[in-house]
């Protein structure tokens, strides 16, 4: 019976180990070498996730943010059709280095400019209008994702 309560025990602390204080922040995170600024992202990696990307979200927090994530490099380009705030997006290639940063405004006129890089990508990372300058971050900064299996 020891056993059984102690293994409870074991289960319940790291069930609350788990338990993030802020629980509607995303779990996946991309951290950036030489900084420690790190944004929270929800990551988008299946096509109907990527074309709708953060469309009608009228808010977001700070240090919260949106990757998309493809397996084989791409050099398609973003737009902002429905999206209500200003971000930036930062373009990673196969290195793990970040190749551009672009600053994108909600789209008002028809058609709406795109936005991208020379280069392919395997990753792409919004967050709101100025973070990456806010945090130093430009080409060549090394960008790690690091997806969890919690959300």
């Amino acid at each position: 019976m020891k056993i059984v309560a102690v293994s409870l025990a074991v289960a319940a602390l790291v069930a609350c180990s788990e338990t993030d204080s802020h629980p509607d922040r995303p779990r996946s995170t991309v951290a950036f070498d030489g900084t420690d600024a790190l944004l929270y992202v929800d990551v988008a990696d299946e096509p109907d996730e990527r074309s709708r990307g953060l469309m009608g979200v009228d808010s977001m927090p700070t240090d919260q943010g949106m990757a998309f994530v493809w397996d084989e490099p791409v050099g398609s380009t973003f737009w902002m059709k429905d999206t209500l705030i200003p971000l930036s997006i930062a373009f990673v290639g196969e290195d793990d280095r970040v190749i551009g940063v672009r600053d994108m405004q909600p789209c008002e006129a028809d058609p709406c400019p795109s936005y991208g890089v020379d280069e392919p990508y395997l990753l792409a990372i919004e967050a709101n209008l100025g973070w990456f300058d806010d945090h130093g971050i430009g080409a060549g900064d090394q960008a790690e994702l690091r997806v969890s299996a919690y959300g």
